[in-house]
C-alpha cells in the first residue's frame, strides 16, 4: 500500500517505486501459475504479492483461465479492494501483449476517461484532444466505442470522418502530420479477447473498467486522465506514478463525471518523477458559471457529433464551451508544467501559471481552434 508523508503541512507527496511500463521481452512465470495461492490470498482479504499478481494477470490475458477462475479472480480483487502494485501489474502486462507501436519523437499527450459516470455527457475528452491538435499539440487518443455515455470517442471520430484504423507502423507519421492518431483500443490489445466475455458474464465492475487510459500503447508522455468516483483517484495515479512515462494528471469533476465541470470544485491527483500529490480546483475561480448535468447532456451519436462539430468550431452551448476550455486549460497547464517551485500547498499547482493555461483556452475554443478536424 501506499506511505503518505507529510509536505510542509499542506499536501502530501507519495512517492511509487517505479514499474517498468513495457518489459523489453517477455518472460515465461519462472514456475507454474500458484492459482489456488493467488485466491486463497485474495479471499482472505490480503493484497497480492508483485509476483502473484504478474503471474494471475498474465495468466488472465493468455487464456490460462478458466472462466469461473478468471471471473473469481476479478472479483476476488474488486472484493478486497484493487491497489496500486496490482494495477500496475495489470498495465504492465496488458502492455506486455500490446500490438506494438514504434517509439513516438519528442512530448505528446492522452486526454481520456475510464467512463463508468452514466452521464450521457458530450464528448469533452474528445473535443479537448481535437483542440490541443489544433493548437500544434501532439494527442495520441486511446479509446474505444460507447460504454456508458450516448456516444464513445470512436464512434463520434467516425462521424466526423476521422479515421479508426491507422495502422501501427503509420502512427509516428500520422502524428508528425496531423498533431493527432487515434489508437482503437480493440485493434490494440488482443489479449483482451480472454476477459470481455467474463467481464460480460460478470456485469459488474472490474479492474479493467479503470485499465483503458493506463494502456495507451503508443506511450504518450504526458497524461490527462479522468475517474468517475473519488475513490479511483488513488488507484489510478498511483498506478500511472509507477509507469516509466507517468506523467500529468488524474481528475475526478464535480457532480461524479470523469471530467473537470463547471458544476463545482473537482479533486485532483498530479503525477510526476514517480510521485503522485493531491489538489482541488474551484471552477469559480477561473470565471466559469455553473451549470446543470442537463446542460452537458446529449441525445445520442448524431447530437455528439452536432455538438462537438459546433465545439470545435468556436459555438455551441455555452455550458459545453465552458466545460471544453476548463478541461483544455488544464491540459494546456500539464504540457507546460516545469517545476514546483510555485506550488499552491492547498491545490496542488502554481495558481498564476493556471490561470493563464484557463485564458488561453477560452481564447482557443472562442477561435475554434479544433476546426480543422471536422471533415464530415
Amino acid at each position: 500500500m501506499q506511505n503518505i508523508t507529510a509536505c510542509d503541512g499542506a499536501f502530501a507527496v507519495v512517492p511509487h517505486p517505479p514499474l517498468t511500463y513495457l518489459p523489453p521481452r517477455r518472460t515465461a512465470p519462472a514456475k507454474p501459475l500458484r492459482l489456488t495461492d493467488i485466491m486463497e490470498t485474495l479471499a482472505q482479504g490480503h493484497d497480492l504479492a508483485p509476483d502473484e499478481a504478474r503471474d494471475a494477470f498474465a495468466g488472465l490475458l493468455d487464456g490460462d483461465l478458466a472462466p469461473a477462475q478468471a471471473g473469481a479472480l476479478l472479483l476476488g480483487l474488486r472484493a478486497k479492494g484493487e491497489t496500486p502494485e496490482e494495477m500496475g501489474a495489470a498495465v504492465t502486462a496488458v502492455l506486455e501483449r500490446a500490438v506494438p507501436v514504434p517509439p513516438v519523437q519528442g512530448t505528446c499527450i492522452d486526454v481520456v476517461g475510464t467512463g463508468g459516470d452514466a452521464k450521457s455527457s458530450f464528448n469533452c475528452s474528445t473535443a479537448v484532444a481535437l483542440s490541443l491538435a489544433g493548437l500544434g499539440h501532439k494527442v495520441l487518443k486511446h479509446g474505444n466505442r460507447s460504454v456508458s455515455s450516448r456516444c464513445g470517442s470512436a464512434d463520434v471520430l467516425e462521424l466526423l470522418g476521422i479515421p479508426l484504423d491507422v495502422p501501427p507502423e503509420e502512427v509516428p507519421h500520422v502524428l508528425e502530420r496531423e498533431n493527432f492518431v487515434f489508437l482503437f483500443a480493440p485493434r490494440y490489445h488482443p489479449s483482451f479477447k480472454h476477459v470481455m466475455p467474463i467481464r460480460r458474464e460478470l456485469g459488474v465492475r472490474t479492474v479493467f473498467n479503470l485499465l483503458g487510459p493506463l494502456v495507451n500503447p503508443a506511450r504518450p508522455t504526458h497524461h490527462f486522465l479522468g475517474v468517475a468516483r473519488p475513490e479511483h483517484l488513488p488507484l489510478v495515479a498511483g498506478a500511472l506514478a509507477r509507469a516509466s512515462q507517468g506523467q500529468g494528471a488524474v481528475v475526478h469533476g464535480a457532480g461524479g463525471y470523469d471530467e473537470l465541470t463547471p458544476l463545482g470544485r473537482a479533486s485532483l491527483m498530479f503525477v510526476r518523477h514517480g510521485t503522485t500529490r493531491p489538489g482541488s480546483l474551484d471552477p469559480a475561480d477561473y470565471g466559469f458559471a455553473s451549470c446543470t448535468e442537463q446542460d452537458l447532456a446529449v441525445s445520442g451519436p448524431e447530437e455528439a457529433a452536432l455538438r462537438l462539430r459546433e465545439l470545435l468550431r468556436g459555438g455551441g452551448p455555452e455550458p459545453m464551451r465552458d466545460t471544453l476550455a476548463l478541461n483544455l486549460g488544464f491540459a494546456l497547464y500539464l504540457l507546460g508544467e516545469e517545476g514546483a517551485e510555485s506550488l499552491d500547498p492547498a491545490r496542488g499547482f502554481e495558481a498564476r501559471r493556471m490561470h493563464e493555461a484557463m485564458t488561453r483556452a477560452r481564447q482557443a475554443v472562442r477561435a475554434g481552434a479544433g476546426g480543422v478536424f471536422c471533415h464530415a
